[in-house]
């Protein structure tokens, strides 16, 4: 046990050293002013700007290809645009809060509630959008007027490195810093007595975190995958249906948290859903190895893609390459496959793909719909496709998702206006927006007494006084 113990020691002083830095100088200064705040939010913005193109390069290299267009779209344009939202409601964000006084009890007192900073934030960052997934919780923890450690993937290391060298340039190390995965790194970082720990990743390792994070009662935001179901009604285009899902599933060769894992067909439209998602892949996607076909990310990701493939074709599904093409397995490019006639044993009805596969279940009433999707742990999205407002409510009220996109999917995310997060097994609490500037904050109850408070007359020993007292109160309340 001492053999191990300094190798320990030796991953987690860094990062202790890094929190010890920046929790004194929270101390020293707990409540930047909206300058101060907005400042911060800029010089963030400023350091995605200035490296535009070093930060696009950066993934590209991490993934061994990934579409530029889509690092531009996801990381760039999305998170330039969160910040911008953020800097734009921020004063009023940041305002006090009146609150109601109950004046029959506490007559001339006032009540206020005052957003501040928790202090420091630790944010643990996956993969997949690590430029998203780091920057825009930044951006809310700058808001709420933090600081922020942040701990990158260990799929993200020549983005890791440049952002460790980038960031010294924009800010003090007491407000900000960027730390490598290199093994272990992870659950040290976890141990941290942090003030608040967001985590986005998988299920798995999100239990991990939160055990860690619970031994110093640091509460956690964990953002966690989940098999994303979409619905097809009957009724709604299917070319447009087919459409929508294939390009979020092919956007980033599939590998996001929330896109759709699984589509529900009407058993009538098996055929022609299935000739659609050729349609679009023969149009849009036909050849794998363009550098608009993002790579899967590692060898283990690939070989457990083919493997999930591999289990399904063996156990009786019909597998569609929906590509002319085969693997690339030096490039870790996968074609769009379809799978079908899946049955309960098989990989791909137990586990998140977080590929480019995407599962078809046939359905014939939408209460078949609704009891299979609330069999399974909740989704991280639900995606409803149909023309029916009542339908639509109806899959709304019965289905409980983290976030809904009616007649696509994915882009529920990309609204700054809406708290995005979790439920159950899919995580727990929320960032973007309001509700994410107030996940970061500490709401701070706050009342003040006149001075003269009618409790004085209310001490013991009591007397007649207080009995009459409490009754009028009785009664005016009853």
């Amino acid at each position: 046990m001492n053999a191990i113990q300094p190798a320990v020691n030796e991953i987690a002083a860094p990062l202790h050293q890094a929190f010890d830095l920046q929790r004194q100088a929270y101390l020293a200064a707990p409540v930047p002013n909206y300058s101060e705040r907005k400042q911060d939010l800029q010089r963030l913005k400023s350091m995605l700007s200035d490296n535009r193109e070093a930060i696009i390069d950066a993934i590209c290299q991490d993934y061994g290809n990934r579409s530029r267009h889509e690092s531009l779209f996801a990381e760039i344009i999305a998170v330039t645009d969160a910040i911008n939202d953020v800097i734009k409601h921020l004063k009023k964000w940041m305002r006090v809060q009146k609150r109601h006084v109950d004046h029959t009890m506490f007559p001339g007192g006032r009540n206020r509630v005052i957003p501040q900073p928790l202090g420091v934030v630790g944010i643990i960052v996956p993969w997949n959008f690590p430029v998203n997934l780091s920057f825009v919780p930044i951006a809310q923890a700058f808001a709420a007027g933090n600081r922020a450690m942040v701990k990158m993937s260990e799929n993200s290391r020549a983005l890791s490195a440049l952002l460790r060298a980038l960031t010294a340039k924009y800010f003090a190390e007491d407000k900000l810093q960027f730390f490598d995965e290199t093994g272990g790194v992870g659950i040290e970082f976890s141990k941290i007595p942090f003030d608040l720990l967001v985590f986005t990743g998988s299920g798995q390792t999100g239990k991990s975190v939160m055990a860690a994070a619970a031994q110093n009662l640091t509460p956690v935001v964990l953002e966690l995958g989940g098999k994303a179901p979409a619905v097809i009604d009957p009724d709604y285009p299917i070319e447009k249906a087919v459409g929508r899902i294939m390009f979020i599933k092919q956007f980033n060769a599939g590998q996001i948290c929330t896109n759709v894992d699984y589509v529900f067909v009407h058993s009538s439209q098996r055929e022609a859903f299935v000739n659609e998602a050729k349609r679009y892949v023969a149009k849009h996607c036909p050849d794998i190895n363009h550098q608009d076909y993002t790579s899967i990310i590692d060898d283990r990701s690939m070989q457990r893609l083919q493997a999930t493939l591999e289990d399904a074709r063996s156990k009786g599904a019909t597998v569609i390459n929906l590509s002319e093409q085969e693997a690339n397995v030096e490039a870790r490019k996968l074609p769009l496959h379809l799978v079908l006639d899946t049955t309960p044993e098989m990989t791909i009805r137990q586990r998140e793909t977080f590929g480019p596969l995407l599962m078809v279940l046939e359905y014939d009433s939408p209460s078949e719909v609704v009891d299979y999707v609330n069999a399974h742990d909740r989704p991280l999205a639900f995606y409803p496709f149909t023309k029916k407002r009542e339908l639509a409510d109806m899959y709304i009220e019965r289905v409980m998702s983290g976030g809904v996109t009616v007649n696509d999917a994915l882009f529920h995310l990309a609204q700054h206006d809406l708290p995005f997060g979790g439920v159950g097994g899919s995580g727990m609490g929320h960032y973007h927006g309001y509700e994410g500037f107030i996940t970061f904050s500490k709401l701070r109850p706050i009342y003040y007494q006149p001075g003269f408070s009618p409790m004085e007359w209310l001490r013991p020993p009591y007397g007649n006084f207080a009995t009459r007292f409490y009754n009028l109160l009785l009664k005016l309340k009853g």
